[in-house]
């Protein structure tokens, strides 16, 4: 009886670890155009990536101006998640850089589907 009792428990576990999965997209955050003139250096198709979460990724021997990351920081985590086609979060995909001289243009664009355990990003 208890070997049968602990493989249910064993199996319940797993189906609980199961229901802790989450998908999220990876995003690829690309400047789509500078209707200013470029003080910080970056050029239409320059991109900065989120894997994982919250793995930031800037192509090796590139940079990307820490103002306009800010910018579009609070927009990613629900870019992330699929969200109701009513949701102006789905539909919107632009965000500009705070500089007014630069006026640069971002487009956030979602990459992949990734399957995460929730218990590994808390």
């Amino acid at each position: 009886m208890r070997g049968f009792v602990f493989s249910c428990l064993t199996i319940n576990l797993m189906k609980d670890e199961t229901a802790h999965d989450m998908e999220l997209f990876d995003l690829r955050i690309v400047v789509d155009r500078i209707e200013g003139r470029s003080v910080c250096g970056l050029n239409v198709g320059d991109y900065f990536e989120v894997t994982n979460s919250a793995e930031l990724r800037i192509p090796e021997g590139k940079h990307f101006c820490m103002y306009a990351i800010q910018a579009a920081m609070p927009l990613l985590p629900a870019k992330q998640r699929q969200m109701p086609a009513s949701d102006w979060l789905e539909r919107d995909s632009l965000v500009a850089c705070p500089d007014p001289d630069e006026r640069l243009i971002m487009r956030i664009e979602r990459t992949a589907k990734v399957t995460l355990k929730s218990s590994d990003l808390t």
